[in-house]
C-alpha cells in the first residue's frame, strides 16, 4: 500500500475547506484587516479543535452560524483585548520617563488588565461598578452604597463575588498552564 494514502479526511478538515475562505472573508470585512481576520479565522477552527471537533452539522447554513456565532466571541475578545491596550498606553503618554515600566513590565501589568477584564465581563455591572469603586477608588462600602443606592452589605457581597472571580480565573489558568506544562 502506498504509504502517502490517505483516509478520508475528517470532519473538521471538511469544514475548514469548505468554510475557511468563507469565514476569512467574512471576518475581513468584520474587522477591516486581513492579516487580523487570518489570525482569528485560525482561531476559530483551533478553538474547535480545542472543543467538540467532531461536530457535525446538519446544513451549511449550521456550520457557518456556529463559525460566525464562534469568530463573533473571537472579534468581542479582541476589541477588548484592543480597548484596554489603548487604555494602557494613553497612560503611558502621561507617565514621566523615569517612572516608565519596563517592557517587561508593561507585558505583564496587560496580562493582569485583560485577566481582569475578562474577570469583570463574567459579572453584572452592578458588581462591577462596587468593586471597581471600592477597589480602584478605595470608596468605603458605605460610599459605595450611596453611589449604587445598595446597602454596605450588598457591596460588600458584590466585591467579594469579584473576588472570587478573579481567583477562580487565576485558578483556572495555573491548571491550563499546569496542563501545558505536563505534555509530551
Amino acid at each position: 500500500m502506498n504509504s502517502l494514502h490517505r483516509s478520508s479526511p475528517s470532519p473538521i478538515e471538511l469544514l475548514y475547506n469548505e468554510h475557511h475562505g468563507w469565514l476569512h472573508g467574512w471576518l475581513r470585512c468584520r474587522l477591516g484587516c486581513a492579516a487580523e481576520a487570518a489570525d482569528l479565522a485560525h482561531d476559530t477552527f483551533v478553538r474547535m479543535l480545542g472543543g467538540n471537533a467532531q461536530q457535525r452539522f446538519d446544513s451549511m447554513a449550521e456550520a457557518r452560524a456556529y463559525l460566525r456565532a464562534t469568530a463573533q466571541n473571537l472579534c468581542i475578545n479582541l476589541w477588548r483585548r484592543q480597548e484596554i491596550e489603548r487604555a494602557w498606553l494613553d497612560t503611558l503618554a502621561v507617565t514621566p520617563r523615569d517612572h516608565y515600566p519596563s517592557a517587561e513590565r508593561q507585558v505583564i501589568v496587560l496580562q493582569a488588565l485583560e485577566e481582569i477584564s475578562t474577570m469583570l465581563h463574567a459579572l453584572s455591572p452592578k458588581a462591577v461598578r462596587a468593586f471597581t469603586l471600592a477597589v480602584v477608588c478605595d470608596m468605603t462600602d458605605n460610599e459605595v452604597g450611596a453611589e449604587l443606592g445598595i446597602s454596605g452589605r450588598m457591596v460588600r457581597k458584590y466585591v467579594a463575588q469579584a473576588m472570587l472571580g478573579c481567583l477562580a480565573l487565576r485558578a483556572r489558568q495555573t491548571a491550563d498552564e499546569l496542563r501545558q506544562e505536563h505534555r509530551p
